[in-house]
Parts: structure tokens; sequence; C-alpha cells
């Protein structure tokens, strides 16, 4: 990658690691579905009117959008909600293979031996990691955080044909007109009236959304699909391994999170397995 095109792709792992800690108490006030609804919402509303109607591309727009958003932040912040924030960030990193696996079937990029060595790796550090104290027979939580990193990847596979024909911010902003009414509707219909929980939100909480929403999705997915535009899936997608560090830290430092040993032995070997992605990749001629 160009060295601008590095630190806009950095944005994306430190942005969404950043959001996904601090998602974690907004939802003693805010339930998932109604969360991540909102987190869309915003930037549906903000930038919808300055880009016109894709047309023919709306069906696409509204798969990647379910499969990608409803379904998967549906999913993975559930899991997300009954775990501690330090181990989901580490099991969603794999996003980083399944991401490869998907574009070798639907892209027809080829990953190498060793590339498949470190998936292996990958998943591996996903069963130490599952018996972890804090994750101990909380199967249904690990499922759904590894069914939410699939579906990301397999959106995220399935928009880059797109991102060659509309705009990175242009694409993100209809995304979100999509995927936004959806979440709130499946959070009306598992949650109730969503009201409720607005008016006994805290401060904390209510301004969460707002990081959320205002400033974390628009700057990060508007620098992923740029760059999802610009280089192969297997090359953009060991950037996430920065995310579940910054995902760990920020669970240490703001929410007192204290990881067992498993966790540190899980996350290490996840987090091994993909840099050997990243490092053929760098090795890889563009």
């Amino acid at each position: 990658m160009k060295i601008k095109d590095i630190f806009i792709a950095l944005l994306v792992p430190v942005m969404l690691g950043f959001g996904y800690a601090i998602a974690k108490p907004a939802m003693e006030y805010f339930p998932p579905f109604l969360l991540t609804g909102i987190r869309f919402t915003i930037p549906a509303l903000m930038l919808v009117w300055w880009f016109p109607v894709p047309k023919g591309l709306l069906l696409d727009i509204f798969k990647i959008s379910f499969i990608g958003s409803t379904l998967q932040y549906g999913m993975s912040y559930y899991g997300l909600n009954m775990v501690d924030a330090s181990a989901a960030v580490l099991i969603v990193q794999l996003e980083v293979p399944f991401g490869i696996i998907i574009a070798y079937f639907l892209l027809k990029e080829v990953p190498s031996i060793k590339n498949l060595i470190a998936l292996a790796i990958s998943f591996i550090g996903v069963i130490i990691l599952s018996g972890a104290p804090n994750l101990d027979g909380k199967y249904l939580a690990i499922f759904l955080l590894l069914s939410g990193a699939f579906t990301w990847s397999l959106a995220q596979v399935m928009a880059k044909p797109l991102s060659n024909k509309i705009s990175a911010i242009a694409l993100m902003t209809w995304l979100c007109v999509f995927s936004g009414p959806m979440l709130l509707l499946a959070s009306v219909i598992f949650d109730g009236n969503p009201v409720k929980y607005f008016l006994a939100a805290d401060l904390a909480s209510l301004l969460t959304l707002g990081f959320l929403g205002f400033i974390m999705h628009p700057i990060s997915y508007v620098a992923w699909y740029y760059v999802l535009r610009r280089y192969e899936v297997n090359k953009v997608m060991p950037v996430y391994l920065l995310l579940p560090v910054v995902g760990f830290v920020t669970a240490i430092i703001l929410l007192g999170e204290q990881p067992s040993p498993k966790v540190y032995l899980g996350g290490s070997i996840i987090i091994f397995g993909v840099s050997l992605i990243l490092f053929k990749n760098s090795k890889k001629k563009e």
C-alpha cells in the first residue's frame, strides 16, 4: 500500500476497536439492535441528501446491508453483551481469515499454503480462548461472535465489486440507509418501545451513541471502502490485526477488565496466525 493509504487503512481498526469496547457499557441502557440501529441511522440521515440514488445497485446494497449490518451487528453485539469486551474483540479477529476464505470462493483470490496454515493456527486460538474462565459455558456468545465475524467478512467481499462503481462515502451512506431501519425494526420487535431506553439512559451512554453514529461509523467505513476499492481483499483484511489490540487495551483501561491467562494465550495465538497472513501479503508484489 501507499503510505497515505496505510494511514487511511489504520483508521479502521483504531476507530472500530475503540468503539467496540466502549459500546459494551452503553448496552446496559440500550439493547444491541437499538444501539446498532441508531449507529447506522445517524450517518444515513446526515449524508443521504448529498448522494443520488445508486440506480442499478440498490438490490446489491440491500443484500450487503442485511448480511453485513443487520445480521452481523445483531449477532456480534448480542454476543458482546454476554462476555467481556476484551475476549470478544479477539474472537471477532477471525474476520481476517474468514474474509480470505470467502474471497477465494467468490473472487478467486487464491491464498498460499502459508496462509492456510495461518488460518488453522487462528482457529486453534479460538478453541483455547473459548475455554477461558470468562467464556466458560458461554457457547452461545462464542457462536454469535463467530457468526458475526463470518457474515461481516462475507458482506465485505460482496461489497468489493460495488466499491468500483460508487464512491466510498456514497456506498457507506446507502448501506446505512438500508441497515438503520432494519435494525431499528428488529429492536422494536424484540426489545419493545425504544423510547423507554432513551428515558432511562445516562449521559455517558448518550455520548457513546453520538460517538458511534457521528464519528466512528462514518470515518471507519469510508476509510474501509476507500482502501477496499484499491487493493485485494487479502491485502486489506489483515489491517484488522490492530482491532483487537485497540479494543483489548481500551477494555482494560476504560472498563477495568482483567483477562485471564487463557485469554492472553488464545488471543496471542489468533494474532500470531493472522500475522502470518499479513507478513505474506507484505512480501507480495502489488
